[in-house]
């Protein structure tokens, strides 16, 4: 069930309803059928694969908390691997098949070891990693076992963030599901304009600007190096305002609730390098990979070579996260080079900008770093959408060349893109540079505040997208 769809809106409307017209005991049992209902809504026999990860991180977690020692690691371990395993099977089975065929064949020997025929389950990698969280929590002694095996099960499968995140902790969730949520107005409207605002950014943003990107990406031999240059860009903003979207969606249909879930963004767009915009790019997963994959590896509290090494696993590995396909593994690898040259050129960097003046001017300089963050990011992301590394080779010796035109892209289609890019930054940059000023979003009169908003589904109604684009992030 796409959230850009008819259905969600009818099943959002009578969902919200009934967990106020209930009982607070009868709550989290429409919310686990609900959330059941909404993830059966794409593949319903995945709904299985769900059920036996729960169940084993259901009881690890018991395990976890009435063992002591060698044992406790033990039950952690077996959670781990299961979850691991399941990962491995239906996201990454075929992609290390297929690598071990290359292997063989340059043996001249054919590789025995059949491929399987599966699809990739909806969202499998984040509520994956949500379900390890748990168990992980509770083997450092961060979090009490959740006995109640429903609420336990409606942590993993909480609809609005069940897809593609923000991937929670059970510090911040599992209590919230005993709490009782009294209907707020107050949160009811804050979380519709949130979502209203999510919308906006997937329909009128997100798949209108999807239009350039898949037309040039799906044929990149034959578009021109500048329309390939201009649907990179565009495709910064698309997978920013599609992934960012969904998490509006899913952070607003919460509130409405009462509940209240992590933030996934802070403006990453204006990021003044590539650390701080991993600090404001999908938060749930950047400080996931901190807490449970760099840190354990020693983090910054090692040798030099080692604390390179550890920023370049973490990345590697975030880019595999991402899909089974070289092209991810490449662009987690880049992301990961750019840290650990920053590290290494800070000093000469800093003597660069004193002698060409940039810091003499503070808003200059920080035009020119968040202008160079972007590019080395937008460049990062040629590997990101490109289908395979040959097209993405391609890209770049396009971008390179950078001859022809975009007359292939329609007037109306650039007007629309470029018009809906400067909304987005305008009102981002009003977020980040003057938070105190004049806001409409936020503004104390009622008819103020409410005509933005109205102004904001006119738009959707008007030019967004209704193609039933599902959002990109969930084929991870």
């Amino acid at each position: 069930m796409l959230f850009n769809s008819f259905h969600f809106l009818f099943f959002f409307i009578t969902v919200t309803s009934l967990y106020f017209l209930l009982p607070f005991n009868k709550r989290w049992l429409l919310l686990l059928i609900s959330s059941c209902y909404f993830y059966m809504a794409f593949v319903p026999i995945y709904i299985l694969i769900l059920g036996f990860t729960i169940v084993i991180d259901y009881f690890a977690g018991i395990l976890i908390e009435n063992s002591e020692g060698k044992r406790r690691r033990l039950f952690l371990i077996c959670s781990l691997v299961a979850n691991i395993g399941i990962l491995c099977v239906f996201k990454y089975y075929n992609f290390i098949n297929t690598n071990f065929s290359y292997l063989m064949h340059g043996f001249g020997l054919q590789n025995p070891i059949p491929y399987l025929s599966i699809l990739l389950p909806i969202g499998l990698s984040f509520h994956t990693f949500q379900a390890m969280s748990y168990t992980i929590e509770v083997y450092r002694g961060h979090q009490k076992t959740e006995r109640h095996f429903g609420i336990y099960a409606l942590y993993v499968m909480f609809y609005p963030q069940l897809v593609a995140g923000p991937i929670e902790r059970p510090q911040n969730l599992l209590h919230q599901f005993r709490e009782k949520h009294r209907f707020n107005s107050d949160k009811v409207f804050e979380g519709l304009k949130i979502m209203v605002w999510g919308l906006f950014k997937k329909l009128v943003i997100a798949d209108r600007l999807g239009i350039v990107v898949n037309m040039a990406y799906n044929n990149v031999e034959y578009q021109t190096g500048i329309t390939l240059l201009l649907a990179t860009i565009f495709f910064s903003f698309q997978v920013y305002c599609d992934f960012s979207g969904y998490s509006d969606i899913a952070i607003g249909a919460a509130r409405v609730m009462g509940f209240d879930l992590m933030t996934n963004f802070r403006r990453p767009v204006f990021a003044k390098n590539t650390g701080e915009f991993w600090k404001r790019w999908h938060i749930s997963l950047s400080t996931w990979f901190k807490d449970y994959l760099y840190f354990p590896l020693g983090g910054s509290r090692v040798p030099v070579a080692r604390w390179y090494l550890n920023l370049m696993i973490v990345f590697l590995i975030s880019g595999l996260w991402h899909g089974a396909n070289w092209t991810y593994v490449i662009w987690g690898g880049i992301n990961g080079f750019y840290l650990v040259f920053a590290i290494i050129t800070q000093k000469y960097r800093d003597k660069f900008n004193t002698i060409t003046g940039l810091t003499r001017s503070p808003r200059l300089f920080l035009f020119y770093e968040t202008v160079i963050t972007f590019a080395l990011i937008t460049f990062s992301r040629i590997f990101f959408r490109s289908q395979s590394l040959e097209d993405a080779i391609t890209v770049i010796k396009k971008i390179a060349a950078f001859k022809g035109s975009f007359t292939s892209i329609g007037i109306n289609t650039l007007a629309y893109s470029f018009g809906a890019i400067a909304f987005l930054l305008a009102v981002e940059f009003k977020q980040e540079f003057y938070k105190g000023s004049f806001t409409l979003s936020r503004n104390s009169n009622f008819w103020v505040r409410n005509a933005y908003y109205s102004f904001l589904i006119i738009l959707i109604i008007a030019i967004g997208v209704f193609d039933g684009s599902q959002f990109i992030y969930f084929q991870f």
